[in-house]
C-alpha cells in the first residue's frame, strides 16, 4: 500500500458469502497469482498485483505480531488460520478468515505460499478485533519497531497461554 499512499477510509467492503479470495506468493511474499475476487475487492488490476509484496493490502490496524506468527508457521511447513483486516487501494477495509499454507515442490521443499480467504463470521471479527487492538497498542507503545513487535508477540503468546490455546485454536474457536 505504501506505493499508493492510501489512508484508511473507515468504510468496510464485503464480498459474497460463497466467494473465495485466492492468492499465491513466492517465498518472499510477492504475489504470483491473484483470482478475480482478490483483485476486485482490493481494487487492483492483475498487472498492479502481480510481483508486488502481499503486504500491499495490509491494513494499519493489523498488529505485526499476527503476521510474524503467520510467517513463522508457514515457513515452518504448517498451515495457519487467521482473521485479517485488509485494505483496498482506495482505503476501504475488508475482513477475511485466511487459511494460508505452504506450497511444496517435488523434492519436498517449500516453493511458495497459497492463501484462501473466506467471509468471516461477524461475532468472530469482533473478538479478533478486540485482541488486535490490544496487540497493536502494545506495539505502538514502543518507539523501537523491533521492540514493539517483540513485546506484542510476547503479549499475544501470554494471552493465548492464559486461555490454554495456540493461535490457530483461538481463531477456530471464535
Amino acid at each position: 500500500m505504501a506505493k499508493y499512499k492510501v489512508q484508511p477510509s473507515g468504510r468496510e467492503r464485503f464480498f459474497p458469502e460463497n466467494d473465495i479470495i485466492v492468492s499465491k506468493t513466492d517465498l518472499k511474499g510477492h504475489i504470483t497469482y491473484a483470482n478475480r475476487v482478490f483483485l476486485d475487492i482490493a481494487g487492483l488490476s492483475e498487472d498492479e498485483a502481480l510481483g508486488e509484496p502481499h503486504c500491499l493490502i495490509r491494513h494499519p490496524d493489523m498488529p505485526r505480531c499476527v503476521f510474524r506468527l503467520l510467517w513463522d508457521t508457514i515457513a515452518g511447513g504448517s498451515e495457519c488460520f487467521a482473521y485479517v483486516k485488509n485494505m483496498a487501494v482506495n482505503g476501504d477495509h475488508y475482513w477475511v478468515l485466511a487459511h494460508v499454507t505452504p506450497t511444496f515442490g517435488p523434492g519436498g521443499d517449500i516453493i511458495g505460499y497459497h492463501s484462501n480467504r473466506r467471509v468471516p463470521r461477524r461475532d468472530a471479527v469482533a473478538k479478533a478485533e478486540a485482541l488486535y487492538r490490544t496487540l497493536l497498542a502494545e506495539e505502538q507503545r514502543h518507539t523501537d519497531r523491533s521492540a514493539g513487535l517483540a513485546a506484542s508477540y510476547a503479549l499475544m503468546q501470554r494471552l493465548l497461554a492464559e486461555q490454554g490455546v495456540a493461535y490457530d485454536e483461538f481463531v477456530l474457536g471464535l
